[in-house]
């Protein structure tokens, strides 16, 4: 076992945290304050699974746009592009479980940010 909880990230939508990582998987929750969203993104090496835990929003998967609400659950396959974002006035949480041989926060491949980030 390699990590068990890790400290809370900020982000300019919110938070992440590492709750478990082991061999080629890892679960994370996600925070996403109101109004803000995710990175448009993919990644070269893993796939991921989203839980909808807390709140309510939208997930774009290849350009095709979902409601999400508490309890909603989310496949984005390996390569797919993939965005997150509150719609609601409360903080949306999302339980992520990456699969993969490698789950390195360098493989997120952007393609659009509204915070200005390329890395």
């Amino acid at each position: 076992m390699k990590n068990i909880v890790g400290e809370v990230v900020k982000r300019p939508w919110g938070t992440y945290q590492s709750l478990l990582e082991e061999d080629g998987y890892q679960i994370k929750k996600i925070v996403v304050v109101p109004s803000q969203k995710l990175s448009l993104q993919y990644h070269h090496k893993r796939s991921e699974h989203w839980v909808v835990a807390q709140g309510k929003g939208q997930v774009e998967i290849n350009s095709q746009i979902h409601k999400a609400k508490k309890g909603d659950y989310f496949f984005i396959p390996l390569e797919a592009t993939h965005r997150l974002s509150n719609t609601g006035d409360a903080p949306l949480v999302i339980i992520e479980v990456q699969s993969g041989d490698y789950l390195g926060e360098d493989d997120i491949v952007r393609l659009e940010d509204d915070y200005g980030r390329t890395d």
